[in-house]
């Protein structure tokens, strides 16, 4: 469960950061993300929601753990969002807008292909350990928002898995000091 978890929140984040890796009017500051992740499995969305469940309730000493590894990674540790998804912060520095590198939180090796396209742009990603895949659609609402929707492919408990994941970002405001 705990490796899903990772995953999830891995996949999501790169596919979210992803898309917007490339966006020239993406502004340099504290970003909010909010995902939300949907399967036609059942038992997936299950798993989905107690792991969001666990990690709200994490040991101080585990929680201090994800924590240091999402600050090492520029992000704050997800948490479970008023709409039932999954929210998190970034910090995107001016230097990371610039050479437009994102804090992406993901494990294993990462290939992203975005295509600008008038409004937004089409994205796609490919991963290997764990091995995932996807591709969607961005809209910008200006340079302080987005929407997306990706469809990823991924494995699940040994079992081919795919997931539709609806993401708004907003732009928040400077990033706090001391901040990657």
């Amino acid at each position: 469960m705990k490796r899903l978890l990772n995953q999830t929140i891995a996949v999501a984040t790169f596919a979210l950061l992803a898309g917007a890796a490339h966006a020239q009017s993406m502004r340099p500051g504290q970003w909010e993300m909010t995902n939300k992740m949907n399967t036609s499995n059942v038992e997936t969305n299950q798993a989905m929601n107690a792991m969001l469940k666990q990690l709200a309730n994490l040991p101080p000493d585990q929680r201090a753990k994800v924590e240091a590894m999402m600050a090492q990674n520029g992000a704050t540790m997800p948490k479970l969002a008023a709409d039932g998804g999954i929210s998190l912060s970034a910090c995107i520095t001016e230097e990371m807008a610039r050479r437009q590198e994102l804090p992406t939180g993901q494990q294993g090796n990462c290939k992203s292909n975005n295509q600008p396209v008038t409004g937004g742009m089409n994205v796609s990603f490919i991963c290997t350990n764990p091995a995932s895949s996807g591709q969607g659609h961005l809209t910008f609402n200006g340079d302080t928002g987005f929407t997306m929707t990706m469809d990823v492919s991924s494995e699940a408990r040994g079992k081919p898995e795919q997931m539709t994941i609806e993401t708004t970002g907003r732009w928040l405001g400077a990033c706090p000091a001391g901040s990657k």
